[in-house]
């Protein structure tokens, strides 16, 4: 829509086939899109469509990433400023010294092989600045405060090793403030830990869960390198230091104890343990990673060195192996900075002989709550129909009031017929948007059709996609044409299938999604509530309205054929009727918009009919307030195309201002074009598809997979009361509370608290749309997979008695119930994860497997007492009823430590009490005489006398 101007220095303005050849495609996490794409977010949730791809995206390569190598070099390296951040010049300066010195330490860390070369800040549209153009889409975040964190560093991050995590973020605060520099370490060190996180999938080889572990009958800080020297000390209230006690349920050191690196160090590893100290430089290599140390690092990866997974698992591992290192530094990354613009859409309209009657009718009801509902203000909208021939119902045209939304509502086709040339509609949208000033760049499409194109669709395309627009599709009935699925794809569009059975409220909910975010969603749309029944009497249910919703709440019911009795009561008991609300008898709609701020809590409907037909009911609603965010879901699939050979997973996650909620009930249906429906209910355990408990990402795996293009909704409410928001559960970038300096430990400043208590969120209802996916099989039914890997085994040795505790995994990955597991242990870790079958066998013939998510607890004891100072090493493997076994558990590890040597400032457990003791021996033995040689002198004295 609007051209693109970047510093002269840069790129001219007549460069710009270049600069579109130079930029690859950025899925959009705002909408949850996730496919081998990347992920540096800066505020995934803060982009809005038009920022959303300007720039960015390979014309026919929908594998391409956002971020790419050009050579050595890093390029499409977006850093966007979310909405709500106050201008601050200070801070474009400061991104640009933090990638600027982390590209020094990234061309050290990997032997000189990768640098930074390009970087793009992306300001919010409210910022005023000289040098700044319009649009682009973003991945890092510059954002206020997740309140867990506070104005940590962190990554969000919940895929399979070496696979993309889903945004960095970063606080202004963070940036502002100096002094955490002192907390942190240099921000360009703290860029690259969290860089690695976010591109190459690797974890934290720290723990602040479990901060210390046993290895040799040694207490050993959990740290990569072990070459990382310290001594251990606990922090008074005063600030004072004082000897680590051992707790003796664990014979480890308590929760108070804390791990204080030497200042200087004779290692230059780890990256991924302690940026902050000058020696380290570089990642974990094979032969110095620390495999038994208990972090995400050897949990999620199976125990292998975060060298290795970058060189051999990430994205990038094949450029990486081939890449030869520069012979000379490289120079600074250059830096672009661009504003966004407003949101412009062209509504491309299938108005074929297909289309006649209750599809048509259809399409004008979902439109409408679009346009009424979903599309924001000051955004620039254009109709344009096509059959026959192609039509422009109306050319841009801004939204500034509700009096233009029903005039754009009002022309919104109404009957149907002639052929289905989508070619001429496509020529005719993009010339819509074109007409401005000649340029559909990172303009949108919402392109709808029911059937095959009459024209040749696979020929214009093309020309569609390397237009520049952002293109999303909506397939109304199984038989519409295959080339939507690819244009969506190949331009960074969303591509949705919605069946014409009215019940499904499909196409309404395809509508509701194209929303996409400017990071401000106190002024978004957020879905209640979208369901539908077919009935002769009583409609009824509950939608409840929370404290962070309300305003602009609207309740739309669509009924098929007679207008029905309609009774909505509020929470205090309020009833509305028919008399309190609009209704459209040619669009068959009944409307209540609730004035004001609608009241929290339940309200419930009741719509009554005495002829059977079919109702659906859709809820909205705004954030009550400015300055509290909204409850937000959002859902994708980890694969939007499917063959069968790997397992699909769904993923829904929950938040608020990027606070996981915990503890909801979340339901997935997923539906195949063909009516096969199957509901899955998603679980935020930590186990099986799931990678973390408690971080409001809700996961399971799909195996009912069947051939064709398939829908997924998702349902979300508080479960029995029991839903909070969470506290901070994953580690973000490493605190380090001081330094040892020849040998005296120099304490750093506190780390600043963070919310420590679960707050309780209330009743609430969301539902979500993810984008629709498309699964081709080799053959007609479904792959049979094995159970899934278990990945939260944990050992435990009591006297000569072994405890393992793990989530029973299912017949198929994370559903049903496995046959059996067989448990093996060993004295050596390798052995054990390198060769399963070569460890000791345990006897599990009394373990008979439960359902999937069940805790599962096995105890025994081994043929041979365990001594003191033994680790021993266990793992599990699953089998199912065809025999196929899972993948080799996580490597729990157990230790039998009943005395042993303690590092610098480890105390014995009892030697307080001990110190006691002898005190108090010591001072009744002066006691005793003082009192003898007082008695003495009285008796010397009486003699005397």
């Amino acid at each position: 829509m609007n051209q693109l101007y970047w510093y002269h220095s840069v790129h001219s303005s007549k460069d710009i086939p270049s600069v579109i050849r130079h930029f690859k495609l950025i899925f959009d996490l705002t909408l949850f899109k996730t496919c081998s794409g990347v992920a540096v977010h800066l505020n995934s949730a803060a982009m809005d469509s038009r920022t959303k791809f300007v720039l960015l995206w390979m014309l026919l390569s929908s594998t391409s990433t956002g971020i790419k190598l050009d050579g050595n070099g890093y390029v499409d390296v977006i850093i966007a400023i979310g909405a709500k951040v106050p201008q601050d010049d200070r801070l474009i300066d400061i991104i640009k010294d933090m990638v600027t010195e982390g590209s020094v330490y990234l061309y050290e860390a990997l032997d000189k092989k990768v640098y930074f070369k390009e970087a793009t800040i992306l300001v919010p549209s409210h910022w005023k600045s000289k040098n700044v153009t319009k649009s682009l889409h973003s991945y890092i975040i510059i954002d206020n405060a997740n309140s867990t964190y506070g104005d940590q560093p962190y990554t969000k991050q919940y895929g399979e090793c070496g696979t993309m995590a889903e945004y960095i973020h970063f606080t202004p605060e963070y940036l502002l403030n100096d002094a955490v520099i002192q907390l942190y370490g240099l921000r360009g060190r703290v860029f690259v830990h969290e860089w690695a996180h976010l591109r190459w999938g690797v974890y934290d080889e720290y723990n602040k869960e479990k901060p210390f572990y046993h290895s040799n009958g040694r207490i050993e800080a959990t740290r990569c390198s072990k070459n990382i020297e310290g001594q251990f000390y606990e922090v008074t209230a005063g600030g004072s230091l004082q000897p680590c006690h051992i707790d003796p349920q664990t014979s480890l050191p308590t929760d108070k104890c804390k791990f204080f690196p030497d200042r200087n160090q004779n290692t230059n590893s780890s990256l991924m343990s302690l940026p902050s100290l000058d020696s380290v430089s570089t990642f974990c290599r094979k032969n110095e990673h620390n495999n038994k140390a208990p972090n995400l690092q050897n949990e999620k990866c199976d125990n292998k060195a975060t060298w290795t997974v970058i060189f051999e698992d990430s994205v990038d591992k094949d450029a990486l192996q081939t890449l030869k290192p520069l012979e000379s530094p490289p120079p600074p990354p250059s830096f672009k900075v661009v504003q966004r613009a407003q949101r412009v859409v062209c509504l491309i309209l299938d108005v074929s002989g297909s289309m006649e009657g209750a599809r048509i009718l259809q399409q004008r009801q979902a439109a409408t709550h679009f346009l009424r509902y979903i599309i924001e203000d000051q955004a620039s909208v254009g109709i344009v129909t096509f059959s026959t021939s192609a039509s422009t119902l109306r050319s841009l045209t801004i939204i500034d009031s509700d009096i233009t939304r029903e005039t754009l509502v009002q022309l919104l086709p109404k009957r149907a017929s002639g052929s289905t040339n989508m070619c001429l509609g496509l020529s005719q949208g993009l010339h819509v948007l074109q007409k401005d000033n000649g340029d559909v760049l990172g303009d949108e499409i919402i392109f709808l059709t029911d059937g095959q194109a009459t024209d040749n669709i696979a020929g214009c395309a093309p020309s569609a996609i390397q237009s520049g627009a952002i293109i999303s599709t909506i397939a109304f009935s199984n038989s519409a044409a295959q080339a939507l699925t690819e244009m969506a794809d190949k331009t960074g569009g969303i591509f949705f299938i919605a069946k014409d059975d009215m019940i499904s409220n499909q196409l309404m909910d395809a509508f509701a999604s194209l929303t996409l975010s400017t990071g401000d969603y106190t002024n978004e749309p957020v879905q209640l509530e979208s369901v539908g029944a077919r009935t002769s009497d009583w409609f009824n249910g509950t939608v409840s309205v929370d404290q962070t919703v309300g305003n602009k709440t609207s309740f739309v019911i669509i009924y098929e054929t007679r207008f029905p009795s309609i009774y909505i009561q509020s929470p205090s008991g309020s009833i509305y009727t028919q008399t309190n609300m609009s209704h459209d008898g040619l669009l068959k709609t009944v409307t209540l918009n609730i004035p004001g701020t609608a009241e929290p809590g339940d309200w419930k409907y009741s719509i009554q009919t005495t002829s059977n037909q079919a109702f659906t009911i859709t809820v909205t609603s705004q954030a009550a307030h400015d300055d509290v965010p909204p409850i937000i879901v959002k859902t994708h699939m980890n694969q939007q195309f499917s063959d069968g050979t790997k397992p699909m997973t769904v993923f829904a996650e929950v938040s608020q201002n990027y606070r996981p909620v915990i503890n909801a009930e979340v339901w997935a249906t997923l539906e195949s074009e063909t009516g096969s429906e199957h509901t899955l209910q998603l679980l935020d355990n930590g186990a099986g598809a799931d990678a973390f408990q408690g971080d409001g990402i809700y996961s399971r795996y799909f195996t009912k997979i069947v051939n064709g293009r398939n829908s997924l909704k998702v349902r979300v409410k508080n479960q029995g009361g029991q839903t909070r928001f969470a506290v901070q559960k994953n580690s973000g970038a490493p605190y380090v509370p001081g330094y040892v300096v020849n040998g005296v430990v120099q304490l750093n400043p506190p780390k600043p608290p963070v919310s420590e208590e679960p707050l309780e969120v209330g009743n609430f209802t969301r539902t979500a749309t993810g984008e629709s996916f498309v699964v081709k099989l080799s053959g007609t039914t479904p792959p049979n997979f094995p159970p899934n890997r278990i990945t939260d085994l944990s050992a435990e040795i009591q006297e000569d008695t072994v405890l393992l505790s793990w989530t029973a995994p299912g017949e198929d990955l994370d559903q049903g119930t496995a046959k059996s597991y067989e448990i093996r242990w060993s004295f050596d870790l390798d052995m054990l994860r390198n060769s399963f079958s070569n460890g000791h066998v345990v006897n599990t013939a009394a373990v008979s497997p439960h359902e999937a998510g069940s805790v599962e607890q096995h105890s025994f004891n081994l043929s041979f007492p365990i001594q003191n100072g033994t680790t021993l090493f266990f793992a599990v493997q699953s089998e199912d009823e065809q025999n196929a076994k899972s993948e080799t558990s996580n490597i729990a590890q157990a230790s039998k430590i009943l005395h042993g040597p303690k590092p610098p400032g480890v105390s014995n457990p009892g030697m307080n009490l001990t110190v006691l003791v002898i005190s108090l021996c010591v001072v009744i033995m002066v006691i005793c005489f003082i009192v003898a040689v007082t008695a003495w002198a009285v008796r010397r004295r009486n003699r005397f006398v």
